[in-house]
């Protein structure tokens, strides 16, 4: 057990359990990802890579039966100490309240090998075929949505567009042709399958949805002690296992243990291999859920580390903005500044139509110095080389 979450009673809250069931989620993503950056250092990887659903799939399996066989739980649900038990019927035949089976006897009695097959089912088998379900039918819509937007005439996307509402296909321009060419059985029947995936999936995958949705919004109001449907089916309640109980598990993990270890037969170096291989086996599983969750935070860890500390080398520096250009100066021969100075140097009076030239900055009415600059090809106050090109009007004058 990796945490467990303070509580009144023995029903988990509606956060615990929760948080149990979008763990593996979002564990699948974190070592999705974590394999994906070791992928571009390590290629082989890919090939894990390219069989995700299976390998994680795999993953999950071994550590869910590992799981419910010592803690009666699911591998997210004995992270947050809770734990699996039958689901009571009283004799009017609806399942009994987890207050009402506080102080029952039957409490701490295992489960059932259908109740573990089927947890494993909807823990691991139904995940599965869902991701597998998913991928297949966002491939196959998005065919049909090319097709229908490109108009490829491809074979394979008329047969999707060329079907009504009973899925019997309609010949089409081309059918003869197609005709022609015998289709073996298995590819008829996939191609039916593809189209009932493409045409139900979305209206399965909603009602799922929702049902589960009303169970926990049930389970939330405490009308209901399954949290979900696949809870209701198996007849399982999920409860919060006590310090006792945990004690009581390993004792009957290593009593189990030991039976098997006096089973082993052969030679006594074959009995020693044996017993290494299977305390190494354990001690693996044992430290699986623990070490699966730290391995994943501490490669995100370091991660942030390095990429922190390479942002922090990479990163453009940051300069203050330079200060102002000097003034230009007064030259000598050239026109003195007036001490107003709304008033223009040339003609003396007060700015009209401002504008001024770039070489300088200075300010003139603008009849003034297009006309100076026109004549002599510089500016008036420094003398610096200018033309009517360089000459900006204002239309704000300070």
């Amino acid at each position: 057990m990796l945490m467990q979450v303070g509580g009144e009673g023995s029903r988990p809250t509606f956060f615990e359990m929760s948080a149990a069931q979008n763990l593996p989620s979002s564990l699948r993503s974190a070592l999705l990802y974590s394999l994906g950056v070791m992928a571009q250092r390590r290629p082989i990887l890919h090939r894990v890579l390219d069989h995700s659903d299976e390998a994680y799939s795999l993953l999950m399996l071994l550590l869910e039966l590992h799981s419910l066989r010592t803690a009666d739980a699911s591998f997210a649900e004995a992270l947050y100490g809770l734990k699996r038990m039958p689901a009571e019927i009283s004799s009017t035949g609806v399942a009994m309240t987890h207050e009402a089976q506080d102080s029952a006897v039957s409490q701490s009695r295992p489960l059932s090998r259908r109740q573990r097959g089927l947890s494993l089912l909807f823990l691991v088998g139904l995940p599965y075929l869902k991701l597998k379900l998913q991928s297949a039918y966002n491939t196959q819509r998005g065919g049909v949505l090319q097709a229908a937007l490109w108009g490829r005439g491809d074979a394979e996307d008329a047969q999707f567009l060329e079907t009504d509402n009973l899925g019997t296909r309609t010949p089409s321009g081309n059918e003869t042709a197609v005709s022609e060419i015998e289709i073996p059985m298995w590819q008829h029947w996939k191609e039916r399958f593809l189209q009932a995936l493409v045409r139900w999936y979305p209206w399965i995958h909603a009602t799922n949805e929702g049902v589960t949705f009303v169970y926990q919004l049930l389970y939330l109001l405490d009308a209901t002690g399954f949290y979900t449907p696949a809870l209701h089916i198996s007849g399982i309640h999920v409860r919060r296992a006590s310090g006792q109980e945990l004690m009581d598990s390993t004792k009957v993990i290593e009593e189990r243990r030991n039976r098997e270890f006096r089973r082993l037969r052969g030679p006594p170096f074959a009995q020693a291999l044996q017993r290494v291989m299977l305390r190494t086996a354990y001690t693996v599983l044992d430290y699986a859920q623990t070490g699966l969750i730290a391995s994943v935070f501490l490669f995100k860890m370091v991660e942030w580390w390095y990429q922190s500390a390479e942002q922090r080398v990479t990163a453009p520096s940051i300069y203050p903005p330079p200060p102002p250009p000097p003034q230009p100066k007064v030259a000598e021969g050239g026109i003195q500044l007036p001490a107003d100075r709304r008033l223009c140097p040339i003609c003396m009076r007060q700015r009209t139509n401002p504008a001024l030239i770039a070489v300088s900055g200075f300010v003139f009415c603008y009849p003034c110095i297009f006309n100076y600059v026109t004549q002599y090809k510089r500016c008036p106050v420094t003398l610096s080389r200018a033309s009517t090109s360089q000459i900006r009007r204002l239309f704000q004058d300070a």
